[in-house]
């Protein structure tokens, strides 16, 4: 699968690359933004770090104002920033809400009708894009792999790291929709991406995936104090850990509450550094 770049723009040392291809799991053409670091341009193979976005935002915003691309230069780790969902599919209602459909694909593979001829985000993100990047970019090291997000997309990297034991070397979460079968914006969205089935639900919530987790488990989660998400119970990260701990699963989770950050970009970039090394120090970077 071949990329067009739109954009190649200077960063931190490295290069980011503005990106679109088309893609089979989303029946649409697909954005995103792919930071080389410095190391990567020098011809070295470098691991890389998938940023999973939140609602209504595209794999710009964190490229732009999470600066991740700080300590991934100097770590020598690439940084992938996926979209959120497709884009254009036409699909009665995608376009009604700004936390359902459009910018709004919640990491899964929907089952409904209309949405399940595009609305592929888990299949797009754990196995098409990957596939195709390490195939197109020699420069990438494609059994060095980790996850992060933010929201909806901390919502995503908590998932898909549970749901795939062994595929990514770590995983941290800003603000994580922690247990979206309990919150109103989960409801909403896999009422619509899965109609009733329950059973399904529970596979997309990572409250529920964590019970089921065996053997160790690190994970970093951040929350801010001031965010008024949390303050609605839209994100819900104690219920993640308290069933972690049942689960005798809770040794390595790390919820760091920040105290007065909010739900914005601003906390994302206090402390992204943090969150690189976190994957830095599990991916041999």
């Amino acid at each position: 699968m071949s990329f067009e770049t739109t954009a190649t723009i200077a960063s931190f040392g490295g290069k980011l690359l503005k990106l679109k291809h088309p893609a089979k799991s989303t029946n649409c053409d697909m954005a995103l933004n792919l930071y080389l670091p410095p190391a990567a341009l020098s011809g070295k193979t470098v691991p890389v770090l998938f940023y999973l976005s939140g609602l209504t935002c595209t794999g710009d915003n964190c490229a732009e104002k999470g600066f991740f691309q700080h300590a991934a230069s100097q770590r020598g780790i690439a940084v992938v920033y996926p979209d959120t969902s497709p884009r254009g599919l036409k699909v009665a209602g995608e376009d009604e809400s700004w936390d359902f459909g459009t910018g709004a694909g919640f990491y899964v593979d929907a089952t409904t009708p209309g949405y399940k001829d595009g609305y592929h985000m888990y299949t797009y993100i754990t196995e098409e894009l990957p596939n195709a990047l390490f195939s197109h970019f020699k420069e990438l090291d494609g059994s060095r792999v980790s996850i992060t997000g933010h929201s909806m997309g901390g919502h995503g990297a908590l998932t898909l790291f549970l749901k795939n034991p062994g595929k990514y070397k770590s995983c941290s979460a800003f603000a994580p929709i922690a247990n979206p079968i309990n919150c109103p914006w989960g409801q909403k969205a896999f009422k619509g991406y899965f109609g009733d089935d329950s059973a399904k639900w529970k596979e997309h919530d990572a409250t529920e995936l964590v019970k089921q987790w065996k053997g160790p488990l690190e994970l970093l989660i951040d929350v801010g104090t001031g965010d008024n998400f949390y303050k609605q119970g839209q994100l819900l990260p104690e219920n993640f850990v308290a069933a972690a701990k049942e689960a005798g699963n809770d040794k390595g989770v790390q919820l760091r509450m920040q105290k007065d950050y909010d739900h914005s970009y601003f906390f994302m970039a206090s402390f992204a550094d943090e969150h690189v090394e976190w994957a830095a120090k599990r991916l041999g970077a």
